[in-house]
């Protein structure tokens, strides 16, 4: 490309830009064009349009049905999908700042929310498992088999140990929800708050032999290294349904909106929710689709 230009030209074009005076620079850069800034803009957002950001709770990740999912998504679109597992109030908010791409939860109040304020553009329903009232098989408050608002006045008027993830996580909302139906405030001495994801806390509550709420999912993912149990009757209360959000590309450059819609169809379709029906662990099915599957 040098040949073809004239000598001076040559010249400015072999010294260093950042030597030359101001306008020299840009005459220079007029005369080359711009070309390799623009191959490297070029690969950068060929690089990212492959890329799409994911947004879960720490819940979802740990049962595991991710690592069976996403997979299938990335063949089928030359794909990667960068999953960050927080608490559903933590998901939202990167969601909210466009940190994320596609936002997946289970808090439907903050969800509503979320779509209301125009942070997202698109909502889905995807699927549904159960929460749990786990607690020591000695069972110290006398909860088995009772409805879980009555089960967790129980617990609350006879001080038993409580662990509570004590974060803005879907899983604490929901206990928060439970809580004020009841009447009452969690503030005894034997309430902790972990402020950690639903795992950790988990273990927290097992070394203590606690009470603690937990999402089926992952109980079930732990149930061979913990000895707590399911002792609360299951009722409408302890349905926890998961919602699956494109975050809103209005002025936030970074937002992958084709590859979000792209993931959130992938989520709804038959073949997946087919993958959602037969997900188990430990012979146990751990989530429960909204949509129609394909045919077996």
């Amino acid at each position: 490309m040098l040949r073809n230009l004239p000598k001076r030209a040559r010249l400015l074009i072999t010294r260093p830009w950042f030597s030359l005076p101001p306008f020299l620079a840009m005459a220079c850069l007029s005369l080359v064009g711009c070309g390799p800034a623009t191959d490297m803009v070029q690969t950068q957002n060929s690089r990212t349009s492959h890329v799409v950001r994911l947004a879960v709770t720490t819940s979802t990740r740990d049962t595991g049905l991710l690592d069976l999912l996403l997979p299938a998504f990335e063949q089928a679109h030359n794909a990667r999908v960068d999953v960050i597992a927080v608490g559903t109030g933590k998901a939202l908010k990167l969601g909210e700042i466009g940190e994320v791409d596609v936002v997946l939860v289970h808090a439907r109040t903050a969800e509503d929310e979320f779509m209301n304020a125009k942070h997202g553009i698109r909502r889905e329903d995807v699927m549904y498992n159960r929460f749990e009232i786990l607690g020591p098989p000695t069972d110290p408050a006398g909860i088995r088999g009772m409805p879980p608002i009555e089960a967790f006045r129980k617990i609350a008027r006879s001080g038993s140990r409580f662990v509570s993830r004590g974060d803005a996580s879907g899983t604490y909302q929901r206990e928060q929800q439970l809580w004020s139906a009841g009447g009452l405030r969690p503030e005894w001495d034997e309430y902790v708050e972990s402020g950690q994801g639903m795992g950790p806390s988990l273990a927290m509550a097992d070394q203590m032999q606690a009470y603690i709420l937990s999402d089926r999912g992952t109980f079930l993912a732990m149930r061979t290294k913990i000895d707590l149990v399911p002792l609360a009757a299951q009722t409408e209360e302890l349905k926890n349904p998961y919602g699956i959000m494109v975050v809103n590309p209005s002025g936030r450059t970074r937002i992958n909106e084709p590859l979000a819609q792209r993931l959130v169809d992938f989520f709804v379709a038959p073949d997946t929710q087919k993958m959602i029906r037969d997900f188990q662990v430990e012979g146990e099915s751990l989530f429960y689709p909204v949509h129609p599957t394909v045919s077996d």
